[in-house]
């Protein structure tokens, strides 16, 4: 017997595959246990899947500069304080209960061999659906992105030693200045250093000296996500408001900022001290000064100035409409690209 294929049998055929298909999603008999785990062929296909995708979008919109390999003090707390637990790190197992999920977390000391860096970048700031893998949790902050993919990268290769070295309290820190047993101080001062300067890390900035108030704002801001970085609202999201003044206190009574004198260039000394009228930049002595309620720049870290004043100005081929138009934002992208780093030094100092 010759069964003749039809429009209407073939949409029928659609229609009834498909009821069939929620009729099977209905009855609860499909198991979504994690404990269950996956059909091999069904592992195999969506790791498959997953790799085309990340292979295509990375080729596509990761930046030509995915890494950065300086700084790699705060991408390895952010890596142990949220990461380890599920991929583990040199010297460290994951732990078992996330090792239960469905697909588990893979080993990077193994794993990272795998991708280039530009598919580590897109992993990073995507993150993976149907996976435990979140996207980055600061918008526009793709400075921390690069640093993360360069810490992930060395993790092959790097020691137990190493991974400590960058993860923990400097052991000579008990003969330091500001030695406490309080563990949410030394939590932070794994990054901050005990003497709240940064362990000279490019992109950590000098606490020792700022207005308590200014440093007790900016936790809040970032607990509560007015602003933008994944390694400090991670940082501050489970503090109380009695922890953040303690913080505050702590680190703004140690010596630093505020106790050099600007010096450089005259170009930069007027953008300081006169802003740049034809273009509504205000000075910015106009705001950071003592006794204001924004940061002091006098003694800064360099390079921190000009990290966040590049990130603030965002990408260039980016139309100034569609990009954040916040005070800092908009005064950045009034400053000339050239004198980003003249201007950082004259208010860091000497």
């Amino acid at each position: 017997m010759t069964i003749r294929i039809t429009w209407a049998r073939a949409a029928a055929a659609i229609v009834g595959l498909a009821l069939a298909g929620l009729l099977f999603a209905w009855s609860g008999v499909f198991n979504i246990a994690a404990s269950s785990g996956h059909w091999k062929i069904t592992d195999w296909f969506l790791h498959w899947t997953m790799r085309n995708s990340v292979r295509t979008y990375a080729a596509v919109t990761a930046p030509d500069d995915p890494k950065a390999n300086e700084g790699l003090v705060s991408a390895a707390g952010l890596f142990k304080a949220s990461c380890a637990s599920c991929h583990g790190a040199p010297g460290v197992r994951p732990l078992p209960v996330m090792q239960a999920a469905t697909p588990p977390a893979p080993d990077l000391s193994i794993n990272a061999r795998e991708w280039t860096d530009k598919q580590i970048f897109w992993i990073l700031k995507h993150g993976v659906k149907y996976t435990g893998m979140p996207g980055w949790a600061a918008k526009d902050r793709d400075d921390e992105v690069r640093r993360m993919v360069a810490f992930v990268r060395l993790l092959p290769e790097m020691s137990p030693a190493a991974y400590r070295a960058l993860t923990d309290v400097p052991a000579s820190s008990g003969k330091a200045p500001g030695k406490t047993d309080d563990a949410r101080i030394v939590t932070c001062a794994g990054c901050h250093g005990t003497d709240g300067n940064g362990r000279g890390q490019p992109d950590i900035p000098v606490l020792g000296g700022q207005s308590p108030a200014y440093l007790r704002a900016v936790l809040q801001a970032y607990a509560t996500g007015r602003r933008q970085s994944a390694v400090m609202s991670n940082a501050a999201a489970t503090l109380t408001p009695a922890e953040m003044t303690r913080l505050a206190d702590h680190f703004a009574a140690m010596p630093g900022i505020g106790r050099a004198t600007p010096s450089g260039s005259t170009e930069a000394a007027k953008i300081a001290r006169e802003g740049l009228p034809k273009v509504q930049l205000p000075a910015c002595s106009s705001c950071h000064a003592p006794g204001k309620p924004y940061p002091v720049l006098a003694g800064q870290r360099a390079s921190y100035i000009a990290q966040r004043l590049r990130n603030w100005r965002g990408d260039e081929t980016v139309v100034d409409s569609r990009k954040s138009q916040s005070t800092m934002p908009v005064i950045a992208r009034r400053i000339p690209e050239d004198m980003i780093d003249p201007l950082a030094q004259y208010l860091a100092g000497r």
